[in-house]
């Protein structure tokens, strides 16, 4: 048995997509067999040992830059939780088209790497840039439009620009899974993963908004074809989910121990409220795990149940800027952005 798959809830095969299984929740870091997978394409052939990242546009001085080289840059680490932007929208009504990921679209890890502004800054990055564009060497076929496309995204110049948008080389303290972005990938604390451009070859600098499929076509949110207030997806809304029981389990009863993560890019997850009366109260859970920024929190509820029944728990995170996960999500024609409070049903007997 291949290990790397253990665990993991597939979606799709081609491209891989595959979820990280919830209930292995036992400990903040995911590891990287577990940690989900997100693809667009097939995956790239492996780079030869001449690869370089290329920096190119509108910079005083384009750089080719060589893996060795970029593991002489100084480099920092962070710990990262990644959401995939589409995470839970088999849980949209009506129905979307995609991927139907559950609760698993979302992973943590820590990312070591040299900060990109580093990079730009050798590269002498002119002041009328407005967006930096990352292109990934995993390339393929649209069903919406003829041709052969990279995955390619863009920032804005001053996310670009921000001191922890990383160029990483190594996940939780080893060189970074092929299948997860080797030999260098795109790590964007607090925005949804499509941002996070694995495979990296190139990153070009520009003075107009990007207008590639990946950017101007897909997340995206809008409500109806015909809708022209559409804006981008970007910073992870505040989300929580339950890891333990499952949704449809059959328990005894007794004592239990609920568990589950939360997080939000908004800022950092300060309260999750547990309710098991379909909202009428709510209680505060314990944290397992202490404050980290870009970071979920891990928490857990002791339940004592004595009576044998049907019973619906409901967890709801807020986060220290306010924003509070809603009973419905705000529901849109791609399925991004699933944020509802989140609710299993489960059976005593």
């Amino acid at each position: 048995m291949d290990l790397y798959y253990a665990g993991r809830i597939p979606r799709s095969i081609i491209p891989e997509n595959q979820e990280f299984p919830m209930l292995s929740l036992s400990s903040r870091i995911t590891p990287e067999f577990q940690y989900y997978l997100r693809n667009h394409f097939p995956y790239p052939v492996l780079p030869s040992n001449d690869w370089a990242l290329k920096i190119e546009g509108l910079v005083h001085k384009p750089i080719s830059i060589s893996y060795q080289a970029l593991f002489q840059c100084p480099q920092i680490t962070l710990p990262v939780t990644m959401e995939c932007a589409g995470n839970k929208r088999a849980y949209f009504q009506p129905k979307t088209k995609g991927d139907q990921w559950e609760q698993g679209a979302v992973s943590h890890a820590l990312w070591t790497g040299v900060p990109l502004r580093t990079l730009l800054q050798i590269a002498g990055i002119m002041p009328d840039v407005k967006e930096v564009i990352f292109e990934g060497m995993d390339t393929g076929e649209r069903a919406d439009l003829p041709g052969m496309f990279s995955f390619a995204r863009s920032l804005p110049v001053e996310k670009a620009m921000h001191p922890d948008t990383l160029i990483a080389l190594c996940m939780n303290g080893k060189p970074i899974p092929y299948k997860h972005g080797y030999p260098a990938r795109l790590i964007v604390p607090n925005w949804y993963g499509m941002a996070s451009v694995k495979w990296l070859s190139r990153i070009v600098a520009v003075d107009h908004a990007f207008l590639g499929p990946f950017q101007s076509n897909d997340y995206v949110i809008y409500r109806s074809e015909t809708d022209s207030q559409r804006r981008p997806v970007t910073l992870m809304k505040v989300n929580s989910v339950i890891a333990q029981p499952t949704d449809q389990a059959i328990m005894r009863r007794g004592r239990h121990f609920i568990t589950g993560t939360a997080w939000s890019g908004h800022g950092i997850v300060n309260k999750v409220q547990i309710s098991f009366d379909d909202g009428e109260t709510w209680d505060h859970v314990l944290w397992i795990d202490s404050e980290e920024k870009y970071s979920w929190r891990r928490w857990r509820w002791e339940w004592e149940v004595s009576e044998p029944g049907t019973y619906s728990i409901r967890v709801k995170a807020t986060d220290d800027k306010g924003n509070t996960q809603p009973l419905q999500a705000d529901w849109n024609v791609k399925g991004y952005e699933n944020n509802a409070i989140f609710q299993i049903q489960v059976y005593v007997d």
